[in-house]
């Protein structure tokens, strides 16, 4: 049985000044000293030096219509329908700098359906 792998939806927000100075910060503040970051967060660098900032589950909750990051604050999500499906297991938000702006996705495991027994 071969099971459906991880998925990753872009995100379209409506972007605030606000917004981008946490970003901001967040990074410098991982450059300077990376023990600084909140728990669930984590920071990297692409080869190209893109800046990229990976949200753990447990570190952002997505409400309808906002996304809340510790240690960042609330992003307004410009969809309307449900970020991922009921049931998804293993949500991570990734963040990266783009030469064209920020791109902001997430990644998750959509539920296992199994159907056993089907008569």
């Amino acid at each position: 049985m071969s099971h459906v792998k991880s998925c990753e939806v872009s995100l379209a927000i409506k972007p605030t000044e606000e917004l981008f100075k946490a970003l901001d910060a967040l990074r410098n503040a991982w450059k300077s000293d990376p023990a600084t970051l909140p728990k669930g967060l984590s920071c990297s660098e692409s080869n190209e030096g893109q800046f990229v900032l990976v949200a753990a589950e447990s570190s952002f909750v997505t409400l309808p219509g906002a996304c809340v990051i510790k240690g960042i604050g609330a992003i307004e999500l410009a969809g309307e329908g449900p970020v991922f499906e009921d049931g998804a297991n293993s949500k991570s938000l990734i963040l990266k700098a783009m030469p064209e702006g920020w791109k902001f996705s997430v990644k998750f495991v959509p539920p296992i359906v199994r159907e056993r027994n089907v008569k």
